[in-house]
């Protein structure tokens, strides 16, 4: 119950104090604003006015197509770059011009299954054609195969020699022939890709036309669903989350030939034709379940929103900021009126001690009586000095981080009794009446000793300082549940209900005539809360003005266990 307080007369040199601090606190607050305020309210101008602008020139839109735009680009080099490298297997294991026979070709189309048709023309020997053995049974399959090796007859007859050259020009800048295909199936038609390459004799002058045939089930079922998810994959690996869907489809049909998870039809908003493997198909993107427009309109009705929040959270800001910069001040104000209050503390027992001990040394006093009363008036004094320092040495170390604490098993009952019972002395020369109420079924408990008889001291001592005519003390110690609780009663001032909350701050004084005359250091329920809390308990009041207070200081039976000594921080 350390109540804190100052009077309300001012004199002429605190009026001037005030007068000061005033001063500082205005110049603080105009530094702030023109620091911090108004570089922010420029910042959310700026902003609403680039909204604005983004507004009427349409360009969510045109960013979200220009990343639509990249992904397409990432896609269709995904396609490209997985057919080549099936394209670069196959070719790489092609028999040279002259040893192309049945049996070669059935070999390469029996360990590249993704592969429906695969054949050779030589100008000398004709085309070489092969399907894969195990699905001419299907009447479908034979007759897309059929046609595709009539096609292949009519037109290397035809553009043989033609074809023979571009593809050496091709060749030499790197690039492969493709050429898409309709395959029938049954009154519908599939999707086929086929890939052209030149391949040579053994002295690699002779050269003779290869080429291979994609199946039409492995590009609509795998190679394509695959690929569109790769780049959705990609794009997650990379750290952007994706919210946007892959379709690809015939360039001049609408129909999806294959999607990515998460296609829900609708009209595409960016779209982009593939050169390449695979001819003759468009890769589409779009939203899930909008479009653009709707994106770009709650795009910048979110941004306005947000502005207005950082708007009313700079203004929270500039409110708290003034209330912290005043509360600082003030804390200031309070560790200045600390160091006054503790030298007056300090100088009193001392100058008492002085005198008493002057007047024993020089042996003034016949009656022993007298002697010692002087002997009890130091002792006393001694002990307030004692325990006004191990007060400022004990917070000194808990806001350094430095304070430890010693847990040992310890009988609580034996603990309050004994704290009290050397208390007892002051308490009764002071003219209180004292009830003791230890409870028998208080457990032993692990606390710091010497902490916690302190924080006991501590109540006893602001109840003895903040009483006036009802001069009570009572001290409660029993098990309630969970806890053990230690109650320290008085009929003393009180504290206001808006203040209650305040008083366990260090230096925190209420603003009461009697605390004001009242010295004191300003850290005894500080102290009392840090200790407590570092027992794992909390410490509680129960006060009003004129009616006493009870302080309830609640320790948990069973605690976490602390190993020898554990360190608290203010």
């Amino acid at each position: 119950m350390l109540f804190k307080g100052r009077c309300s007369t001012l004199g002429p040199l605190e009026t001037m104090k005030v007068k000061r601090h005033w001063n500082e606190r205005n110049r603080l607050m105009l530094t702030l604003e023109l620091a911090v305020v108004l570089p922010a309210a420029a910042l959310v101008i700026l902003g609403a006015l680039h909204l604005k602008s983004i507004q009427r020139d349409r360009g969510v839109q045109a960013a979200f197509q220009r990343d639509f735009n990249q992904v397409l680009v990432i896609a269709e080099k995904q396609i490209n770059r997985k057919a080549f490298e099936l394209t670069d297997d196959v070719q790489e294991q092609f028999p040279s011009a002259g040893r192309a026979c049945a049996e070669t070709m059935d070999r390469i189309l029996a360990t590249h299954p993704y592969i429906a048709h695969l054949w050779v023309y030589d100008p000398d020997k004709g085309l070489t054609f092969r399907s894969q053995p195990t699905r001419l049974k299907d009447p479908v399959f034979r007759t897309e195969a059929e046609a595709f090796s009539s096609m292949m007859v009519g037109w290397m007859k035809i553009e043989g020699m033609s074809t023979t050259k571009e593809l050496q020009e091709m060749g030499k800048k790197g690039r492969h022939y493709s050429f898409s295909n309709r395959a029938p199936r049954g009154d519908k038609w599939a999707y086929q890709s086929a890939v052209l390459f030149l391949t040579g004799d053994s002295t690699g002058g002779h050269k003779a036309v290869g080429g291979m045939a994609f199946d039409a089930e492995y590009l609509r079922d795998q190679l394509f669903p695959e690929a569109l998810s790769a780049v959705l994959n990609y794009q997650e690996e990379k750290g952007e989350k994706n919210h946007v869907v892959l379709m690809l489809h015939h360039r001049y049909e609408m129909t999806p030939l294959a999607t990515s998870p998460g296609w829900d039809g609708g009209t595409p908003e960016v779209e982009r034709n593939i050169e390449g493997a695979f001819p003759g198909l468009t890769l589409a993107i779009k939203l899930p379940g909008t479009t653009l427009a709707a994106m770009e309109q709650r795009f910048v009705r979110t941004s306005f929103i947000i502005l207005g929040a950082i708007s009313l959270l700079l203004a929270g800001g500039l409110v708290l900021t003034h209330r912290n910069i005043s509360r600082e001040m003030a804390l200031a104000k309070l560790k200045s009126d600390f160091v006054s209050n503790v030298s007056h503390e300090l100088r009193t027992p001392l100058s008492l001690i002085r005198l008493y001990a002057e007047t024993l040394e020089m042996g003034r006093l016949r009656s022993q009586e007298k002697c010692q009363e002087y002997y009890c008036i130091i002792r006393k004094e001694s002990e307030r000095l004692t325990a006004l320092i191990n007060n400022i040495l004990d917070f000194s170390r808990i806001e350094a981080g430095r304070k430890e604490y010693d847990f040992r098993e310890t009988d609580m009952r034996e603990l309050v009794h004994n704290t009290l019972d050397s208390y007892r002395y002051q308490i009764e020369q002071n003219g209180f009446a004292f009830e003791e109420k230890i409870a028998e079924d208080v457990p032993p408990m692990r606390v710091d000793r010497e902490a916690m008889a302190r924080s006991l001291l501590n109540l006893v001592n602001n109840a003895l300082k903040y009483s006036q005519d009802r001069k009570f003390i009572g001290v409660n110690l029993f098990r309630d549940n969970g806890s053990v609780k230690l109650e320290v009663v008085d009929h003393g001032i009180g504290i206001p209900v808006q203040e209650q909350h305040k008083i366990f701050e260090k230096f925190y004084r209420v603003g009461d005539p009697l605390v004001h005359n009242t010295k004191g250091s300003g850290l005894g329920l500080s102290l009392v809360r840090h200790i407590v809390r570092a027992h794992g308990g909390e410490v509680l009041v129960d006060s009003a003005p004129g009616r006493g207070s009870k302080f309830t200081i609640a320790l948990p039976v069973n605690p976490p266990r602390a190993n020898g000594a554990r360190t608290a921080t203010a």
